[in-house]
């Protein structure tokens, strides 16, 4: 059986936060012309690096460090400006605060961003009303979206999310030996449902949208939610922003998107045909989500956090999963 490979990384990316001190996130919130108190408490983030920060005689601030090399600066400008402009239209998105003059600082080589804090709880959307009042939201944001589009954002790929994915995972020592070939088999076949699905879906519209709208990204308080992470933002279907509220079975998964949408068609128009690519996106997501561990298994945070990733059971469980989503995505699509 193989091993598990621990390092996929080029020289120099092996600890991309180690220069990360303590002390340099009190040097980012002077440079934002704050006084800090001296605390710092590090939040949940893999992906980048997000610190809660002390202020004297203030509310305390949340810092977000990018991960290097991942944006380039005008696709993370491009993410401050939607986001602007969504808080702009009294859309419940946290937005960059603006320090002389631009939302993207530097310190140490790090690309940042301060953000005022907002706190709230998980989403449970386990209501007909609180389904309604996201879909409103949704809907209200890809209003905004739909009026401008991105430049330097990327756009949903299937190519990127599907076949490079798991390309790369079958290009390493990731998978134990006696299950490379079924996964190379079940991912292909995926990978071709995808694109069936995209193709009986025709050309959809797409509009900026927030790309990763999962309910971790999400804080729910009594005004309803708001959304604390535009990192992900793409150019892609409406959908997209949709289907990962969805839970449970078919029938139930049905009511939630028929009250999401009762909402979201107030602010936006949706096209049905849209409810065939639930599974296909579903499909990507899990092919994307495998991969995206593996290229960042180099993280010391990432063995860390995600310890089973490098256990010959998750592959297992890995490779069943794809193929029980396989049957799904052949099943007949999600009709309301």
């Amino acid at each position: 059986m193989r091993a598990v490979a621990r390092s996929r990384s080029t020289a120099g990316d092996d600890t991309p936060y180690a220069r990360l001190t303590p002390d340099l996130v009190v040097g980012a919130v002077e440079q934002a012309g704050l006084v800090p108190d001296g605390r710092v408490l590090a939040l949940n983030s893999y992906e980048n690096r997000v610190y809660q920060a002390g202020v004297e005689g203030a509310e305390p601030v949340v810092l977000k460090f990018y991960r290097p090399a991942r944006w380039t600066r005008a696709a993370i400008l491009e993410e401050h400006r939607f986001a602007l402009e969504l808080a702009g239209a009294e859309i419940p998105v946290v937005a960059p605060l603006i320090v002389g003059g631009t939302t993207l600082l530097e310190i140490g080589d790090y690309p940042f961003a301060v953000y005022p804090r907002r706190g709230g709880r998980w989403p449970d959307l386990d209501t007909t009303d609180d389904r309604v009042l996201m879909g409103r939201f949704l809907g209200r944001m890809h209003r905004v979206g739909g009026a401008g589009r991105f430049e330097d954002r990327g756009s949903l790929d299937v190519e990127a999310l599907g076949t490079r994915a798991a390309e790369f995972i079958l290009d390493g020592d990731w998978l134990p030996d006696y299950q490379i070939e079924r996964y190379g088999d079940v991912t292909h076949a995926l990978i071709e449902g995808v694109e069936r699905a995209f193709e009986a879906a025709g050309p959809v519209r797409r509009l900026r949208i927030h790309g990763d709208c999962h309910r971790g990204n999400i804080l729910w308080t009594e005004r309803g939610p708001h959304f604390v992470d535009l990192d992900d933002c793409m150019t892609g279907p409406a959908i997209q922003d949709l289907w990962m509220l969805l839970a449970g079975s078919g029938d139930e998964m049905r009511r939630q998107m028929t009250d999401l949408l009762e909402g979201y068609e107030q602010f936006a128009d949706f096209d049905r045909v849209e409810l065939g690519l639930i599974e296909a996106l579903r499909a990507l997501r899990m092919i994307h989500y495998a991969a995206w561990l593996a290229r960042r298994w180099h993280d010391p945070a990432f063995p860390r956090a995600f310890p089973w990733f490098s256990s010959p059971r998750y592959w297992d469980d890995h490779v069943r999963q794809l193929a029980e989503q396989l049957e799904a995505l052949e099943a007949p699509p999600l009709r309301l």
